[in-house]
């Protein structure tokens, strides 16, 4: 373990003087890789420099326990000793963790993206909650949300929204919950009382850095056109919201959410990349082999993975078979005990699985 931590320290050495060289820094790609790379293994060698320390206190424990002639200095030497091994094994373990691979995006922003799927109205009233839900998540954990895409139904729910969510480890908590939500209540206009089935679809995608994706200015067509809100009320009357196709792809990201021009680009190009990005990995992944996928089954979005049952106040969540009856507060956004769950389940199945380099 000691020689590699020695060798990430002297990587992460090497990289802070690549930062200050000045051919790297003119060259932006570099750079970017170079900002990416230090920033990773930052606090790894900030906690392996803080363990090294601790040995170097202790030698000189050990020396003055062994040579020091006053009884009540040996005592002294030999209770540091103790609290300074204790010290080091905690950090040893801790090391060890930070040692363990981690996925390189759980640090990164997503992109949020929920659709009302089958049960017609009633399924655009649930994507509104399910959207409430994770707003009043973020809240709890200080994130921001900032809307790209948003297409409202006639009863005052939600066809489609997408968001971009900024914070700290954002895609390391929220990473598991892509799938189909399913909800069983009684909707408000069913006379007869009768539990309806209704579904909405939730993808998480980590947010592509320039380093991840880069694309072409002869790639994509950008066109404008003028913002309309809910009921065709005009949002403004210029032409700032923007519409982006990438050619090769095909792939279409279109957003009005700002009154600039400029902003609403510069959020369709973080949407763009993003959809790409994971695009790219669902091709890496497949053409590898199908059984790697560590996400949902095969992280296809048309597999149910939690279920809200509204009469029973109960959520339950088929992956891991985790059922809670405490929907209200579910729903509320006290989501952390499944996403907890999730997360040491998924982990205990990378363990298993065979280091692929």
């Amino acid at each position: 373990m000691l020689a590699k931590l020695e060798e990430i320290q002297n990587t992460f050495d090497r990289l802070s003087e690549q930062l200050t060289d000045s051919e790297i820094m003119a060259d932006r790609q570099k750079y970017l890789q170079c900002v990416k790379r230090h920033k990773e293994l930052e606090e790894v060698v900030a906690r392996y420099r803080e363990y090294r320390a601790v040995q170097e206190k202790l030698v000189d424990a050990h020396s003055m326990a062994q040579d020091e002639p006053d009884p009540e200095m040996k005592l002294l030497a030999a209770e540091e000793i103790t609290q300074l091994e204790k010290q080091t094994t905690a950090m040893e373990e801790e090391l060890r963790d930070l040692l363990i691979p981690k996925d390189p995006e759980d640090s990164k922003n997503v992109l949020l993206e929920i659709r009302a799927g089958t049960g017609g109205d009633e399924a655009t009233l649930f994507a509104q909650e399910i959207f409430r839900m994770y707003s009043r998540f973020c809240e709890r954990h200080d994130w921001k949300i900032q809307l790209t895409t948003l297409h409202e139904s006639g009863v005052g729910g939600l066809k489609e929204i997408i968001a971009m969510v900024e914070g700290e480890r954002v895609y390391s908590r929220l990473k598991y919950e892509s799938g189909v939500h399913r909800v069983q209540r009684v909707p408000k206009t069913e006379a007869s009382g009768r539990v309806h089935t209704s579904a909405v679809t939730v993808a998480i995608l980590p947010e592509a850095d320039e380093v991840d994706i880069t694309i072409d200015p002869k790639d994509i067509r950008i066109d404008t056109f003028c913002s309309s809100g809910p009921g065709g009320q005009s949002v403004n009357t210029t032409y700032s919201a923007v519409r982006i196709t990438h050619l090769p792809s095909g792939m279409v990201v279109s957003c009005q959410d700002e009154k600039s021009q400029i902003k609403n680009r510069a959020k369709a190009m973080r949407v763009l990349r993003s959809r790409l990005l994971e695009k790219a990995k669902h091709e890496q992944m497949a053409s590898i082999s199908e059984n790697r996928r560590l996400m949902v089954g095969t992280g296809d979005r048309s597999e149910k993975i939690r279920t809200y049952n509204f009469p029973q106040n109960r959520v339950t969540d088929h992956r891991i078979g985790l059922t809670l009856y405490r929907l209200d507060e579910f729903m509320d956004g006290s989501i952390d005990p499944f996403i907890d769950a999730l997360t040491a389940h998924y982990q205990a199945e990378k363990l298993k699985q065979p280091q692929v380099d």
